[in-house]
């Protein structure tokens, strides 16, 4: 008898006791930002390991950025999941008096959830995005760094800023992941957009620039199989906007449309993505990966559909 009635008592406990904690369905999610990556150009550019990636995984080339396309504040949309009404980062440009974004990004969620973060970057306004205590690493190369002058509207009114280029951010971000092998990391590659501003989106200069973001992105790659996480991987690769002539602000399809791939662990293969896809789904789409819940409600949408 009184086994039965132990039996039933665990029963009943298994009845109420909560779920376990489903285990993330990646154990390391990297964001890799192609600055002014306008699919055309990069189709027309010698980008073989880009290429083989969107052929071994999940892809749209038609997936969108926000309004007004420009970098800063795309990005805060592509690591918040919110529109700039929300997030309120509305400048672009390196402005220390504005402080660090407010609203929470995916680094944020990560930390607070005792996961790793980086930040390699190439240009120094992301350091808006360094909210205290949230990225283990920042990786901002100045030693490596030129300054430009730019416009965002490919018109007179020009900025300088510090640039550093793809080849040098892509190997500060293999050395630490080979040592760290972080949950969480964004590399941004800028030198698209940077040679695009100053010979030409579609130029022979800029489609240089994209092979060597793609030669960029191969050194990542490796250090990721290398560090021996690749089957525990996703890597997401899409950009903060397009570009035409010497701009990217002015909201016309070429500014907007950007790429949109996945590729690692439970990806499709072969697979294209047919939903509509913004940069607010990058957000939601690792959160959901590393099984975090968003610390505020999110614009963006997780893309099942791109996994299995």
């Amino acid at each position: 008898m009184n086994l039965i009635r132990h039996l039933a008592l665990v029963v009943v406990l298994c009845m109420i006791a909560p779920p376990a904690h489903a285990a993330p369905r990646a154990q390391h999610v990297f964001i890799i930002s192609i600055d002014g990556g306008n699919p055309d150009e990069m189709a027309r550019s010698e980008m073989p390991v880009l290429k083989k990636l969107v052929k071994q995984g999940a892809h749209t080339w038609d997936a969108q950025t926000i309004t007004p396309s420009i970098t800063l504040p795309a990005h805060a949309s592509m690591l918040t999941g919110v529109g700039m009404a929300t997030h309120k980062l509305t400048w672009n440009n390196w402005a220390p008096s504005n402080g660090v974004i407010t609203v929470p990004t995916i680094f944020t969620t990560a930390k607070k959830a005792g996961l790793s973060t980086a930040m390699f970057v190439g240009k120094e306004k992301f350091r808006h995005f360094l909210q205290p205590g949230v990225v283990d690493e920042f990786n901002l190369n100045e030693d490596a760094s030129v300054v430009v002058s730019k416009s965002d509207s490919g018109g007179t009114e020009m900025k300088k800023e510090g640039n550093t280029f793809s080849k040098s951010v892509a190997e500060d971000a293999a050395k630490y992941i080979l040592a760290q092998k972080p949950a969480l990391t964004l590399i941004h590659f800028t030198d698209a957009d940077t040679i695009g501003h100053v010979s030409g989106w579609g130029s022979p200069e800029q489609l240089k620039a994209f092979a060597d973001m793609d030669a960029a992105l191969g050194v990542v790659m490796k250090a990721i199989r290398k560090a021996g996480i690749a089957k525990e991987s996703v890597v997401i690769i899409s950009a903060d906007h397009g570009g035409h002539e010497r701009g990217h602000s002015k909201g016309l399809p070429a500014d907007m449309r950007i790429p949109w791939i996945a590729w690692g662990k439970d990806v499709k293969k072969h697979f294209e993505i047919t939903v509509p896809v913004g940069t607010c789904d990058t957000a939601a789409t690792a959160l959901w990966l590393l099984d975090l819940k968003p610390l505020i409600p999110m614009e963006g949408t997780v893309l099942q559909s791109a996994f299995k």
